[in-house]
């Protein structure tokens, strides 16, 4: 899972990074507009693991990770509004998720672009730039299908072609009319049919409120009316200095502040709603694994995300609930209660579920 860090010059858009991988990446008071990229790969907190690892006494202990990518380089002012370049809507594309780090702090020393601290504004100027990027997309393919479409059905592609133009004529006019594509009801094969294009205004998005250290307060009335979306806040230079902490200091200034979950937990968590993915465990004395696949994956998929040989020789899954098995105690008390079952390949997995997955190849 890779997720963006978006925002306009100056809205603290590498602090947050920081806070939520735990980085030291160089903030300056001034955006200096170069394409810079920060990545980091972080595990993803999961108390289960440490549960699972009382139980189990693994050797190893593997988390889910998620990359975050902080990207830098736009620029904007009154005069030319944003200016984002190929290269940059690029490195945007690339991600599964998009985090758009709205500014809500008050800094003489860090001037706004726009002159003013207004973050509905500014959700919707960079919105703006995303809506006319994908309506780009768009019109740089449209000439091409209806040269194929006028050739008739002779061309093998004919009836593709067809249903590609019909779906992008109506993505078109919603983007015309403001409407990101995350707003609009597709099916799977319609997703498949624009998968190619990374859309930006497709990816799910999270909105996340800046704030200064004593917080901001319209950060409860700023909107984002959009599906497949969320508002969330954090304080950023707070929080990037308490992650840096060791764990009694961070405990102190956390209560002090009002703190009662670091945003890295939170964050993370959204971003899997948002994505539609959940995670299920593996346990044993070799290794306790926390894995992520799509929600509502069945059996099979489960376990070609473990290995495409536990794909191909799928059997069945032994499956108990991460809350079953901790109640039982263990696996032999949870096979006694009943609750350590056998499923088979149609099987919903759930978020939480513990799986050994049984094949033959």
């Amino acid at each position: 899972m890779k997720i963006g860090l978006v925002g306009l010059p100056n809205s603290g858009k590498t602090t947050v990074f920081n806070a939520l991988t735990r980085g030291n990446a160089p903030t300056t008071a001034y955006s200096s507009g170069a394409l810079d990229v920060h990545s980091l790969i972080v595990d993803v907190p999961d108390e289960r693991l440490d549960r699972l690892t009382e139980m189990y006494a693994p050797k190893k202990i593997t988390p889910a990770k998620v990359e975050y990518a902080d990207i830098g380089g736009l620029r904007s002012d009154m005069e030319r509004g944003v200016s984002i370049t190929g290269e940059q809507l690029g490195l945007i594309s690339t991600n599964d998720a998009l985090i758009h780090v709205v500014r809500a702090f008050e800094d003489e020393n860090i001037p706004h672009p726009l002159k003013t601290i207004n973050p509905q504004r500014d959700i919707e100027v960079l919105d703006a730039e995303f809506l006319l990027s994908d309506l780009s997309k768009i019109e740089n393919r449209m000439p091409k299908l209806e040269a194929n479409l006028k050739r008739g059905k002779l061309l093998p592609s004919f009836e593709s072609d067809q249903k590609e133009h019909a779906l992008l004529l109506r993505l078109k006019e919603a983007l015309d009319n403001d409407t990101p594509i995350r707003d609009l009801d597709l099916t799977d094969d319609e997703r498949k049919l624009i998968r190619g294009f990374q859309f930006l205004t497709e990816k799910p998005l999270l909105i996340l409120i800046n704030m200064g250290d004593d917080g901001y307060p319209g950060a409860e009335a700023i909107k984002y009316p959009h599906q497949n979306s969320a508002v969330s806040a954090m304080r950023g230079r707070l929080e990037m200095d308490i992650v840096q902490l060791d764990e009694d200091d961070a405990a102190m200034f956390m209560a002090e502040y009002g703190i009662t979950e670091l945003s890295l937990n939170r964050i993370i968590h959204k971003s899997y709603t948002l994505l539609s993915r959940m995670v299920f465990l593996t346990a044993g004395e070799k290794e306790v694994r926390a894995w992520e696949a799509p929600l509502n994956a069945g059996a099979v998929t489960c376990a070609g995300v473990i290995h495409s040989d536990l794909e191909r020789g799928f059997i069945r899954a032994e499956v108990v609930s991460y809350d079953d098995l901790i109640a039982a105690g263990s696996e032999a008390a949870a096979k006694t209660r009943g609750t350590y079952r056998l499923e088979g390949r149609d099987y919903v997995v759930k978020d939480g579920d513990v799986l050994v997955i049984r094949f033959n190849v």
